[in-house]
C-alpha cells in the first residue's frame, strides 16, 4: 500500500515549476534536488538550514563528515526512518522541516516541493529492499571520558564547523545565531549555575534543541557522534 501511494506521488511529480530565470519546467527530481540543498525551501526568514546541512547524498559520507543525520543515500524506500520513529518519508522530511528549518506547517503530500523531494530521493535509492537504520538518543545527558586534542580538532571540523564556524572566530559560520565555540560556555556559570558547562555542551550535542536548551540544533545520536569522539571534542574545547 504505501508504495503504491508513493508511486502515485512519483506520477504526479513528473515535472516541477519553473525555477527563476527558467522558461519551461524542469523535471521533478531535479527540481527536489535543488530543493535539498535550498535552506528557501522553508518560508521562515530565520532558517539557515536545508537539507543538506546535515544529509549527504551518497552511498557513505564523505570523508571529514560527521552529519547529525544519515546520509539519504537509499533512503525512499525504508520502512521507518528516525529510529523507527516515523513510518512515513513525507512525515520524516516533515519532522526536519518543522523542527529544525522552522517551517510554520508541514509540506502537504500534494505540495510541488513534497512530490519532487520525493522524486529526488527516490532517484538516489536504487535498493527498493534498503532497511531502516539504528538511531540510538542518549536518555540521559552524562559526563564522558576525555580523549586526544588531535581527533577532537577532527571531530570539531567534521561536525561543528560548518555551522559553528571557526573555533574562538566563527569565521564562515552558517548564521550569526550560531554559537561562537567554546567562548559560548564562558556565559554557562550565569545562564545554568551550578551545572559544569561540560555537561551543558554534552546537553546540547546529545539532545539538540528538544530540552529548551541547543537552540536549533539537531541531536547527534550515538551512531552519528561516539562517546569517544566527544570525549575528544570536549578536550579540543577545553571543557
Amino acid at each position: 500500500m504505501k508504495l503504491a501511494r508513493l508511486a502515485v506521488l512519483a506520477a504526479l511529480a513528473l515535472v516541477a515549476p519553473a525555477c527563476d530565470g527558467e522558461d519551461a519546467p524542469v523535471p521533478a527530481a531535479e527540481y527536489g534536488e535543488r530543493l535539498f540543498s535550498d535552506a528557501r525551501l522553508s518560508e521562515s526568514q530565520f532558517n539557515s538550514f536545508s537539507c543538506a546541512t546535515c544529509h549527504a547524498t551518497t552511498p557513505t559520507a564523505p570523508a571529514g563528515r560527521l552529519d547529525s543525520g544519515y546520509t539519504l543515500y537509499d533512503s525512499a524506500f525504508r520502512k521507518a526512518w528516525w529510529g523507527g520513529y516515523e513510518t512515513r518519508l513525507l512525515d520524516a522530511v516533515n519532522f526536519c522541516y518543522v523542527s529544525f528549518m522552522r517551517g510554520v506547517a508541514p509540506l502537504p503530500e500534494d505540495s510541488p516541493q513534497s512530490r519532487a523531494l520525493y522524486e529526488y530521493l527516490v532517484s538516489i535509492s536504487p535498493n527498493q529492499d534498503a532497511r531502516p537504520l539504528p538511531m540510538t538518543v542518549v536518555k540521559n545527558a552524562a559526563d564522558v571520558t576525555r580523549g586526544d586534542r588531535a581527533r577532537g580538532q577532527e571531530v570539531y571540523r567534521a561536525a561543528c564547523q560548518s555551522c559553528h564556524g571557526e573555533p574562538h572566530t566563527g569565521a564562515g559560520r552558517l548564521t550569526e545565531a550560531a554559537s561562537l565555540l567554546p567562548e559560548v560556555t564562558e556565559e554557562y556559570g550565569e545562564i545554568f549555575p551550578g551545572v559544569p558547562p561540560s555537561l551543558v555542551v554534552i546537553e546540547k550535542v546529545r539532545h539538540g534543541q528538544f530540552f529548551g536548551v541547543g537552540g536549533n540544533m539537531p541531536p547527534y545520536s550515538l551512531e552519528a557522534l561516539s562517546d569517544a569522539d566527544l570525549g575528544a571534542l570536549l578536550t579540543f574545547l577545553d571543557l
